[in-house]
């Protein structure tokens, strides 16, 4: 009976394993029929419960979802057919506004040069606080990098210091002790202290001599900047008791100087006057560079006579005089006012303060 019972039971277990078995296969048989994107019972109250908050579609996925689901509704057909795709810009368009973000962008980024402007003065000018806050006022309107050098004899005066101070401008006050009789060796004396400041500290840049009765088109800074060996311009001259304008600058073929001329009211023209010291710039690196340049050791610099050096490099050869502004030359941004009431130095400046 014992070993009745046991065969039944095995049968039994065998039974329930086939009829496990046949249910798990025919689950699995009818599950691989059911579409692989449904989703199962237990995302669909999930994803049901996130609805709210799905992101829109690209307008490339709708198309996507158009091509692969034929039996889409008619309401999603319409939305992608009234969505509108725009056109991507043809390859001379993307090209060309790439390369005018690119220019704008450097232009941004180009750093300019620093500006030196040498400015002497002297308290025996009775114009001086005047001349010197206008053209202050003028300066400080310059974009920067911008350093103005003032030199003046030493004095009991402050005014020259009070007026730098205020004016916001970065700014070298020179002072020299040496008293002269001459005005213009005591011009050339104030031009050689900034030289030689410029020179020891060695301030790369563009320099430019500004006297007190210069008259200026902001734009003329701007095209100094642009200046690489030796910049020369025209300049105007205003007489108030002569009643006059006298012209006097460079004749240029594009920006190469090609001769000068001194053009007068009544249409006189003199072939080769002299250049003002005003009517050109520099780089300034021509005063540390003796090799480059052909200057005498800088270890002799404390003998060197910097402005008269500078007048015989600008004259040797025309070649490296570029014209300002080099589109045209003949353009007028700098005016020298003439006061032949004032006998101070600045007067002097008016009057004979010339390349030679």
């Amino acid at each position: 009976m014992g070993s009745v019972e046991r065969s039944k039971r095995r049968v039994q277990l065998w039974k329930k394993a086939i009829v496990h078995f046949g249910l798990c296969f025919v689950m699995g048989f009818f599950t691989g029929f059911a579409p692989a994107g449904k989703a199962s019972i237990f995302t669909s109250h999930v994803a049901a419960s996130n609805k709210s908050q799905s992101l829109p579609q690209p307008v490339e996925m709708l198309h996507q979802q158009a091509a692969s689901a034929p039996h889409a509704s008619n309401v999603n057909r319409s939305l992608i057919a009234e969505t509108a795709v725009p056109a991507p810009p043809s390859s001379k368009e993307s090209d060309h506004a790439t390369f005018l973000e690119k220019e704008e962008t450097e232009s941004k980024l180009a750093p300019r040069r620093l500006a030196i402007i040498v400015t002497p003065t002297s308290t025996k000018d009775p114009y001086q606080g005047v001349f010197l806050r206008r053209l202050a006022n003028t300066i400080r309107l310059v974009p920067p990098p911008l350093l103005w050098i003032v030199v003046e004899g030493q004095s009991d005066s402050d005014e020259v210091s009070e007026v730098l101070r205020k004016t916001g401008i970065m700014y070298r006050h020179l002072v020299f002790k040496e008293n002269f009789t001459d005005p213009e060796a005591e011009l050339d004396h104030q031009r050689n202290v900034a030289l030689r400041h410029i020179e020891k500290h060695r301030l790369s840049g563009i320099v430019h001599f500004a006297g007190l009765s210069n008259v200026y088109d902001l734009g003329f800074f701007d095209e100094i900047r642009q200046i690489e060996v030796f910049g020369t311009w025209p300049m105007a001259l205003l007489s108030a008791n002569e009643k006059k304008v006298i012209s006097e600058g460079p004749v240029c073929d594009s920006s190469q100087v090609i001769g000068w001329h001194l053009r007068k009211m009544n249409n006189e023209t003199d072939k080769r006057p002299p250049i003002h010291i005003s009517s050109f710039g520099f780089n300034s690196s021509i005063l540390w560079d003796p090799e480059r340049w052909g200057r005498p050791s800088s270890v002799q610099q404390t003998s060197q006579n910097s402005i008269k050096f500078v007048k015989q490099v600008a004259l040797e050869d025309e070649t490296k005089l570029k014209g300002i502004p080099p589109e045209d030359c003949s353009k007028i941004m700098l005016w020298r006012l003439n006061l032949p009431t004032s006998k101070s130095p600045s007067y002097q400046e008016n009057q004979e303060d010339k390349i030679v």
